[in-house]
């Protein structure tokens, strides 16, 4: 390899769609990026635009490439999980808008799944709760709400794909209809323990399986890119949903190995190795990466509501004019005098999973002011973290000093050091914040043989700083206590 080789990473999350490159020592050589538009129609809907989505990855990948006089090595692709597009085979047009991770108009549906007697054998299958949160049920309401699509998908004129699929069928010119495991095991749609689509599960949900992209490896050769974005036939060698390529990305390859990204939400995945243990404590098993047919799986806590609460605090309620100045208030005062934010703007995640639930500010007072707002809602990230990290460990049945954290948040100081003093753990920030892209970026390389191996690609990961607790365990208990109470009374009014 030559010292100004690249890799290209398409970055498609809820907020924004980023294409980065990166040398082979995982310094970004270029950044661009456009800001997403969710729409919300009804309470509880949550909706994109899917070609607005494509338009933007294609804006950027131009706009990364201006100063390049030679093409990537290669290109990894990581996006949203769970959001649902299903698009016309003939043109390429979507029927309806992408339907968000977020989404809730489900609901009733999976509660009448869940009353029949399915919650058990589906969680067993897929490793996923039924919840609207998942791609399966955001199919049915596909089919069965736009008119003629159940009768199309039928005649096989539909397809179906998470974002990753959707780019990569326009991307590839209609070539190339496929996903990857970690995609697929958010659809509730494919068996955890065999990585393939699930025919029981599909008749559970009166879901055609002509629709379906083929399932792949995580690494696998996904068609090729030439122009206009190139001169020549670039190969797209990756696939991965984000919070895995996070977890690719933060080298976390080893077994009891914990990454947490706040980004929209917050997602804590745990390295699990090869064996899918299903949680007992309301957790989601999925799968990590698959590379050479064989896969690596994680626990994952989702937290529906983490960069966004602060962003509501900005935009929603105007309580602060940059998202910067949240750290600088939050480290103005000494406490939050008792207030707690519950960011349940969407439902509750794990490991509450209620749709139903809305958010919720407790202990206010005469003395409130909105300082002590905006610090509670920073601080709900770690309190909502050790939610998931408490009962991570028990179903893993394992202890961690340690967690490597990124994403928007993790810039912001006081949170970092929060999450230490709540957790009572080492929190590690990586040189670089991009392990998202990152990782899609790694594993794209080693399909060209960049990198050997996963070890190598570990090897780049360095920590730019270590925070440690400053708490008392006892102070940090009485805090955590609170929040307890404060989640408990929601959750009985709920």
């Amino acid at each position: 390899m030559f010292d100004d080789d690249f890799l290209l990473a398409i970055d498609q999350g809820t907020s924004s769609t980023r294409v980065i490159l990166f040398n082979l020592e995982g310094e970004v050589l270029s950044i661009s990026q456009k800001e997403s538009t969710l729409s919300y129609p009804k309470p509880g809907w949550v909706e994109q635009n899917a070609e607005a989505i494509l338009e933007d990855a294609l804006f950027c990948c131009n706009e990364s490439m201006r100063s390049k006089n030679k093409n990537p090595l290669a290109i990894g692709i990581t996006n949203q999980r769970e959001t649902t597009i299903i698009w016309d085979k003939k043109t390429g047009k979507p029927i309806y808008n992408a339907i968000v991770w977020q989404d809730t108009r489900t609901a009733e549906f999976c509660d009448n799944l869940i009353k029949e007697g399915n919650e058990t054998w589906v969680r067993d299958r897929t490793g996923l709760l039924l919840d609207p949160y998942f791609s399966a049920t955001k199919i049915v309401w596909l089919l069965d709400n736009i008119e003629g699509a159940r009768k199309k998908a039928e005649a096989g004129d539909l397809l179906f794909g998470t974002v990753d699929c959707f780019l990569l069928w326009h991307l590839t010119c209609g070539k190339i209809h496929a996903t990857d495991r970690t995609n697929a095991s958010r659809t509730m749609l494919m068996d955890i323990h065999t990585g393939n689509w699930d025919q029981e599960l599909l008749n559970l949900f009166n879901i055609p399986s002509e629709i379906l992209p083929e399932i792949k490896n995580n690494v696998d050769d996904f068609g090729e890119i030439g122009q206009p974005l190139f001169d020549a036939q670039v190969p797209i060698k990756a696939l991965i949903g984000d919070q895995q390529a996070a977890l690719v990305g933060q080298g976390c390859f080893g077994r009891g190995m914990v990454k947490s990204t706040y980004g929209t939400g917050c997602f804590a995945l745990m390295n699990i190795g090869e064996n899918p243990a299903i949680s007992k404590n309301r957790l989601i098993t999925t799968v990590a990466y698959s590379i050479d047919e064989k896969i690596t799986y994680a626990l994952e806590g989702s937290i529906f509501i983490a960069g966004a609460a602060i962003q509501w605090i900005k935009d929603g309620l105007s309580l602060l004019s940059n998202y910067e100045d949240s750290e600088k208030i939050a480290e103005e005062i000494s406490s939050t005098l008792g207030v707690y934010f519950i960011p349940a703007l969407t439902g509750l995640g794990a490991p509450y999973w209620r749709s139903d639930v809305r958010g919720s500010i407790v202990g206010l007072s005469r003395e409130t002011k909105s300082d002590h707002v905006i610090r509670a809602s920073l601080e709900a990230q770690a309190y909502q973290t050790r939610d998931l990290i408490d009962v991570m460990c028990q179903d893993a049945e394992l202890s961690i000093d340690q967690m490597r954290i990124d994403g928007g948040l993790a810039k912001n100081k006081f949170v970092c050091q929060f999450l230490a003093d709540i957790l009572q753990r080492r929190i590690h920030v990586p040189r670089s914040n991009e392990a998202t892209a990152w990782g899609a970026a790694c594993l794209a390389g080693l399909g060209v043989g960049a990198f050997g191996d996963l070890n190598e690609i570990s090897s780049t990961w360095q920590s730019s700083k270590c925070y440690e607790s400053k708490m008392a365990s006892e102070k940090s208990d009485e805090l955590y206590e609170g929040w307890r109470v404060a989640i408990s009374n929601l959750l009985y009014k709920g």
